[in-house]
């Protein structure tokens, strides 16, 4: 009995050393990719503030004709919603916070009486929303771990050309911010109509200096900005969301490696225990056996 127990250890420690291996192996690799992530994110950054600084100043030039390009409508009749996840699991949390956090926002959009396309992108998207009843109009995937800006442009035409066409009165997008290495955070913002910076007013024409003539007129400007901006936000939330993953699978993978570490010493133990007990029956049944021949003599 105790030697069939101890060869069911010794499997099972064995496969925990080949899982601990996966594990840590995925570590180092999702380690190596966060550095990467963090570096296209510094690197994109300078394009995405440039964007938001035209914008703003167009439309602090003419207040009234950007109010038509950046308010929020009263009604909205039809919303697109896009939610940004990873192709792949064993991230922790990663996807199902953003799932459960674009799930809420449908059915409070549906609540208020709008009716809601949904985009995704990521394999873990369609699958969860089928399970729970939603139809998924277009889901993209393949690059949620390192997206290009192609990749960027792709999904904007397919969220701006409803929108231009008047299908659509707002686009939203949930996604994972990335705010640092040690926090990231789901956030839902408006993509369309465009939001101003830093929610800073229309109407308050500061940080300009010096005169702007802007050619053709703002209104026309905003209305040629509109789908590069919209690219320049979804980039920066396919880069944030890459390194959130990643991080977040780092982080998933070092507590697996722990774990693993943990059950293989616990199932040594067991084993040695077990052994401990195989070899005390041994001598007990050769000292019993022994004085059963001596009582015989």
């Amino acid at each position: 009995m105790a030697g069939g127990q101890e060869r069911i250890l010794r499997r099972r420690i064995k496969s925990v050393q080949a899982t601990r291996k996966i594990t840590k192996a995925m570590e180092l690799i999702a380690a190596s990719q966060i550095a990467r992530s963090q570096a296209r994110i510094a690197a994109n950054r300078p394009y995405r503030e440039g964007m938001q600084r035209i914008i703003r100043e167009a439309a602090s030039a003419d207040p009234a004709a950007a109010r038509k390009m950046l308010a929020t409508p009263e009604k909205v009749d039809v919303a697109i919603v896009l939610v940004i996840v990873g192709d792949r699991g064993l991230s922790g949390p990663y996807n199902s916070s953003a799932l459960r956090a674009g799930d809420r926002l449908v059915h409070m959009l549906q609540h208020q009486g709008t009716r809601v396309r949904l985009f995704t992108v990521g394999k873990k998207a369609p699958a969860f929303f089928r399970f729970r009843g939603l139809d998924v109009e277009q889901s993209f995937t393949g690059f949620a771990d390192r997206p290009t800006f192609a990749d960027a442009r792709a999904v904007a035409a397919a969220l701006a050309a409803p929108f231009v066409a008047g299908e659509v009165q707002q686009v939203l997008l949930v996604s994972t911010r990335f705010v640092s290495a040690g926090s990231q955070v789901v956030e839902s913002e408006q993509l369309l109509p465009l939001v101003m910076p830093n929610d800073m007013e229309v109407a308050a024409p500061t940080g300009l200096k010096g005169y702007t003539e802007f050619e053709p007129e703002v209104e026309q400007l905003l209305t040629e900005l509109a789908p590069r901006a919209l690219e320049s936000e979804i980039f920066s939330a396919l880069l944030e969301g890459a390194a959130s993953f990643h991080t977040s699978q780092q982080r998933a993978m070092a507590a697996a490696t722990d774990n693993a570490d943990e059950l293989g010493q616990t199932l040594s133990r067991i084993m040695n225990r077990a052994r401990q007990d195989s070899i005390t029956t041994e001598i007990m049944e050769i000292v019993g056996g022994a004085e059963a021949l001596r009582s015989g003599k």
